[in-house]
């Protein structure tokens, strides 16, 4: 088993990977991730102490969902484009969508999570992953920039300060001169400051900084909105009857208030 030693800040992304084999390992799968549960089986980690039990890996996976259909979605329309995961943890996104090896995708994030990433996921063709912060922008002159682009982010822009996740964005704009898409979630102001009762974040002592309110904040960056999904929406009426009644209650009393609808959002853009 590899021994894991991450500040409490990146521990965060266990508590994903944590959640997304819990829900692999349950009756009725959301992405039925067994690369997360495999990993999570070779990682020696207290994985209890991370707070999160089945209903939370429900909400992981009710996350991770769409993200994975709106990147199914580009590459079907874009055989042989780059895709980019900024931030990427021990996401196996690349395994669940499984893409050709016409694409080129990198995984990006600091060298000590790429480091836990080659011991523990099979290497596979097409695929790489790049040890960097993501605001050291020098990583992005590694990206072959003459096809269309695909940007991922999960969980990511909210630990970025505002000017550090605007420039980052525009710079990968600039850097597809062919277009494409991004495709990443955002808590509003709002979002962050509630987000000191997720016992996930609380536990692991993270910071969050960035919150966007408007749509308009992040199009006036040059990106166009192409679908949007509120966290009330996240759940189909079939996944909603697995949540527990509490959180169908949060759900509900969240539906009745913008604000608390708009929360947390995912978003597709194109640009």
């Amino acid at each position: 088993m590899e021994k894991v030693r991450f500040t409490e800040e990146k521990a965060t992304m266990l508590a994903t990977l944590y959640g997304r084999a819990l829900d692999a390992r349950s009756d009725r799968p959301i992405l039925g991730d067994k690369a997360a549960d495999e990993a999570v089986k070779q990682i020696d980690y207290d994985f209890g102490s991370l707070g999160v039990d089945d209903q939370l890996g429900l909400t992981v996976a009710l996350r991770a969902k769409p993200m994975d259909d709106w990147t199914t979605s580009f590459l079907r329309e874009h055989p042989d484009a780059t895709v980019v995961q900024l931030g990427c943890g021990m996401d196996s996104r690349v395994y669940r969508v499984d893409p050709p090896p016409s694409v080129r995708w990198f995984d990006v994030d600091y060298p000590e999570v790429v480091d836990l990433r080659a011991r523990i996921y099979p290497a596979r063709d097409g695929y790489r992953t790049i040890g960097s912060s993501v605001t050291d922008f020098g990583w992005i002159d590694e990206i072959p920039s003459d096809k269309p682009g695909l940007v991922i982010a999960e969980g990511l822009t909210m630990y970025l300060r505002p000017s550090e996740g605007e420039e980052l964005l525009r710079r990968l704009i600039a850097h597809f001169p062919q277009g494409g898409e991004m495709v990443f979630d955002t808590f509003s102001r709002l979002g962050i400051k509630l987000q000191k009762l997720n016992p996930v974040v609380r536990k692991a002592k993270a910071t969050l900084y960035w919150g966007i309110d408007e749509i308009s904040e992040l199009e006036r960056l040059g990106l166009t909105l192409v679908s949007k999904l509120d966290s009330t929406d996240y759940a189909t009426p079939e996944v909603k009857d697995r949540l527990s009644g509490s959180m169908r209650a949060q759900l509900w009393f969240a539906g009745l208030f913008p604000a608390f609808r708009k929360m947390g959002r995912i978003l597709r853009f194109r640009f």
